[in-house]
């Protein structure tokens, strides 16, 4: 199981779950495993387990039936939540889909403020948009520290699409991390023309740092979001 560290067992199979259902792997609808066979997924105790459920109930994923199982309850638009969710995808009209716009090797002034430093990335940018209207509902700028084995990725371009998928061949993967949201005012006429929105629209920022056990960076992401689609979830 691949779970941010320093979270409680519950937690942990909470967000593995839930990171399920919000990619579409487990569709609304959906009845997941009984709870002896989460038990042997998670290697966790029944009672952790039903602690999980809880936390997927409260946040509307999941609900419960007794004598028959969990069902997922969620029915928005399936999307890559790579990017942290600390915001969620709310419900939309209409299928996503992702377009890889450039791999590239270079600076990133952005990162390196937010970094510190000067560094050469591995420069990914993607943008997922609505089939039914065209309309970009985010713009992301992922920034990798260069490391030894990048270079292929240049001409092979990401496995199966998937950045995750990318960096597990490499063995990396996300140990920990923090998100900052915030507001782009104005929409730049640059990114209004990749988006196809109109220039000068508001929209929301997402700022992520990812880091690997050691604690080295694994990942800058710069990423403008439709705020029609996404909002700010907090639980306490």
């Amino acid at each position: 199981m691949s779970a941010p560290v320093g979270l409680a067992k519950s937690e942990q199979v909470a967000r593995t779950l839930e990171r399920d259902i919000r990619e579409g792997r487990l569709g609304n609808g959906a009845l997941l495993q009984s709870e002896v066979g989460l038990m042997r997924r998670f290697e966790v105790s029944r009672n952790t387990v039903r602690r999980g459920l809880e936390i997927l109930a409260r946040q509307g994923l999941i609900t419960t039936r007794t004598g028959i199982g969990s069902f997922v309850t969620y029915d928005g638009i399936a999307i890559d939540s790579s990017l942290g969710w600390t915001v969620a995808l709310s419900q939309g009209d209409g299928a996503v889909e992702t377009r890889l716009l450039a791999i590239s090797a270079g600076s990133s002034r952005r990162a390196d403020a937010r970094l510190g430093g000067s560094r050469i990335y591995l420069r990914i940018d993607r943008l997922r948009f609505c089939l039914r209207s065209g309309q970009g509902i985010s713009l992301e700028r992922s920034r990798l520290p260069w490391r030894d084995g990048f270079a292929p990725v240049l001409e092979a371009g990401l496995k199966d699409g998937s950045l995750n998928a990318t960096l597990a061949e490499h063995g990396l993967a996300v140990a920990a991390g923090e998100e900052v949201v915030g507001v782009v005012p104005a929409l730049s006429p640059v990114d209004a023309g990749i988006m196809q929105r109109a220039a000068g629209a508001p929209m929301l920022r997402l700022e992520r740092v990812t880091r690997i056990a050691s604690g080295e960076v694994l990942e800058y992401v710069d990423s403008i979001l439709d705020p029609g689609r996404f909002g700010l979830r907090i639980a306490f």
